[in-house]
């Protein structure tokens, strides 16, 4: 039974998941209309720890997940993202910013893999919000160099990857925009045939 129950289901009717996937995965989703509910620490503790157990190369673990844990934090967190995000973002629980370290620990060379790794991180962190219920939406989106200046993260050890939301989600009309409300469905995927290749690469 989720921790945060709503009684909106998004509609995951076009998504056309292989015979045999888990639906968990064809119904992973990253809306915009999230209703304002208060996350226990427990709960943020478990998903961001979920991150924790990733993949990576050298097992370097080089993903960082920066979180707004007071208000205050919060609006910082909120102003460094682009216009865009803001009008829907000010409603999710969580807000922040997934950040890979650059360099490998063990021999201070430069990691190619790390924003690789982060990724896998970051789906780690999404599948367990949406196991208690709550989604998640990672954003690009976002003003960088404001980034590592305000919350003075070394440019030249770490990269900022994305930011992200975490919240329950509500329904399209409680959106600002026309233009958000619009959008907010379950997008389709490309065929698998056109991200699959068996043998040579071929068109």
């Amino acid at each position: 039974m989720p921790l945060f129950p709503t009684d909106y289901q998004p509609d995951f009717s076009r998504r056309d998941p292989a015979p045999g996937v888990d639906e968990f995965f064809a119904q992973r989703w990253s809306p915009r209309a999230f209703r304002k509910v208060a996350i226990p620490a427990e709960t943020l503790t478990a998903i961001i720890d979920a991150a924790r157990w990733a993949p990576s190369c050298f097992n370097e673990q080089p993903w960082l997940i920066m979180t707004a844990a007071t208000a205050e934090d919060f609006a910082l967190y909120h102003s460094l993202l682009n216009e865009k995000n803001q009008p829907w973002a000010v409603n999710a629980s969580v807000l922040g910013f997934m950040v890979a370290r650059r360099h490998f620990a063990h021999n201070g060379k430069p990691n190619r893999w790390a924003a690789f790794d982060t990724g896998s991180a970051w789906m780690s962190l999404t599948l367990q919000a949406r196991k208690f219920g709550l989604y998640t939406h990672g954003m690009g989106g976002i003003d960088f160099p404001e980034i590592y200046r305000q919350l003075a993260i070394p440019e030249e050890t770490y990269e900022v990857i994305c930011g992200f939301a975490i919240g329950v989600i509500d329904r399209p009309e409680v959106l600002p925009t026309e233009d958000l409300r619009d959008r907010e469905f379950p997008s389709e995927r490309h065929p698998l045939a056109e991200m699959w290749r068996i043998g040579y690469f071929r068109k």
